[in-house]
């Protein structure tokens, strides 16, 4: 009869991977550390005179709002309307 090879618990957990996969965790933290230690640009800075204007204290409580419309409602509508019959409906010509 053949004998079963025993498995250990870390060999389960950690399976062996190949040269392959360590290549690509190799290229990962390489990009990391090149995001990393990239400069930030100038518009990222803070700018106190700009972010008490009321429109832009408006605008930060709006756009949450028109994302969430755009992902919820407009680009599903879009998408219904790119097929037939509703596409001749609404007009729609590419």
């Amino acid at each position: 009869m053949v004998e079963q090879q025993k498995i250990g618990f870390r060999s389960r957990i950690f399976p062996a991977r190949g040269p392959r996969s360590f290549r690509f965790g190799l290229v990962m933290v390489v990009l990391a550390l090149a995001l990393q230690a990239a400069p930030a640009s100038a518009s990222d800075e803070y700018e106190p005179s700009d972010a008490g204007f009321p429109i832009r204290v408006l605008a930060y409580v709006v756009h949450p709002v028109g994302v969430t419309l755009d992902y919820l409602i407009f680009r599903p509508a879009y998408w219904i309307g790119s097929y037939e019959p509703f596409r001749t409906v609404f007009g729609r010509t590419d």
